[in-house]
């Protein structure tokens, strides 16, 4: 019999505890609901304040490309050629951005740079399967990204034939005014962002809030922690002040 009971009462609390774990899906839905108020606040003042950001601290960027060909200088091309290209692609990418280039760039151009900030404002890809090499430039300054941008292909272009010697590379596409890009963030991007961060730090505060309220509020509330009947309720009544 002591088995038996024990073995009941430990069921009972397992019961009990998964029973607490439990959050109520639909009272989360209300809660959210007649929070709606503070949620739309919230949403409006988040897109307000990454808005004004935006006007006021983001600077505008641009970004100018170039593109050279990785493979060899010759009028007959071989398969084995190109294998040795595709090979040495990935070491012509780190040429490219490597300090001797990054500084030649800065005594020619007379940037205000060193060869680390330089190197920021650089990307380099390399297409897959392919032996293109495309040169990214991006700063604040229209003129100054092109400048960058082809200055750096064509001190590529020479470091890269002394240091590898299989052939110079070609050429593809010079930096041009026109085909560099505005590439600032847009205000609605940060406007819609500030929004849906506002909304969900008060939808997350109102479902903290109600986690956090251990008050027992409503019968079911009693059934489900306490597991005890409700024998009675006393129903609230507010006395209405008679004006004579």
């Amino acid at each position: 019999m002591n088995k038996m009971t024990e073995q009941k009462e430990i069921q009972i609390q397992g019961k009990n505890t998964a029973d607490e774990d439990v959050i109520d899906l639909r009272e989360v839905f209300f809660v959210l609901l007649n929070g709606w108020k503070a949620i739309f606040l919230a949403f409006l003042i988040g897109a307000a304040a990454f808005g004004a950001y935006h006007h006021f601290m983001i600077k505008p960027s641009y970004q100018a490309d170039a593109k050279i060909y990785i493979t060899n200088t010759d009028s007959m091309i071989t398969f084995s050629d190109l294998q040795l290209s595709a090979a040495l692609t990935e070491d012509y990418a780190n040429i490219i951005k490597s300090r001797t280039v990054l500084k030649r760039v800065i005594d020619e151009l007379q940037l205000n740079l060193n060869f680390t900030q330089l190197g920021e404002l650089v990307r380099v890809e390399n297409p897959d399967s392919t032996h293109i090499i495309h040169i990214f430039v991006t700063c604040d300054d229209f003129e100054l990204s092109r400048n960058i941008a082809n200055a750096l292909m064509n001190i590529s272009v020479e470091q890269i034939y002394q240091i590898i010697g299989s052939g110079e590379p070609n050429i593809i596409d010079y930096a041009e005014a026109e085909a560099v890009e505005d590439v600032t963030p847009g205000l609605k991007k940060y406007m819609a962002m500030g929004g849906l961060l506002g909304a969900f730090a008060v939808c997350a505060f109102l479902v903290i809030r109600m986690l956090m309220n251990t008050t027992l509020k409503t019968e079911e509330d009693i059934d489900r922690y306490l597991h005890m009947p409700v024998l009675a309720a006393v129903p609230y009544y507010r006395e209405k002040n008679n004006k004579k």
